[in-house]
């Protein structure tokens, strides 16, 4: 039987999106292509790992500005350090870092604005069952 098998990716809008991808590319690290960016993700030789698609009130001010509809979690392998070189590049650090049993996590903003969550995963706790109804908003 066809099913979803997960998430193909996330799209949003911008005012300049030759200048975000070149952000996401120079500032964050990320390896970019003619669409934006590409991640590869599991394999043969890699651990399994999570990714959360979570349903937010049309209220919530968690993504920062109200006109913003979505918000993007990127993995990070250590937030820490990770944090330390975003300081180095101005980025806005929108809040301190957060530990929780599934992870840590910090909120940054983008040039044009859009907060992004960073996240340190703690996937471990996801195989074992015991957080995923935690996450869910």
């Amino acid at each position: 039987m066809a099913q979803i098998i997960g998430l193909g990716g996330v799209f949003i809008k911008y005012k300049n999106p030759k200048d975000m991808t070149k952000w996401y590319s120079e500032v964050l690290g990320i390896t970019t292509n003619d669409y934006g960016v590409l991640f590869e993700f599991g394999g043969e030789n890699t651990r399994k790992g999570y990714l959360q698609l979570s349903p937010f009130e049309s209220n919530s001010d968690y993504f920062g500005k109200p006109e913003q509809k979505a918000m993007l979690n990127f993995r990070v392998d250590d937030l820490i350090e990770f944090s330390k070189l975003l300081k180095t590049k101005n980025v806005i650090l929108v809040d301190e870092i957060e530990t929780y049993s599934y992870g840590k996590f910090l909120h940054i903003e983008d040039p044009e604005g859009n907060r992004i969550q960073l996240w340190e995963p703690v996937d471990k706790v996801f195989e074992e069952g015991k957080e995923a109804v935690t996450l869910m908003r």
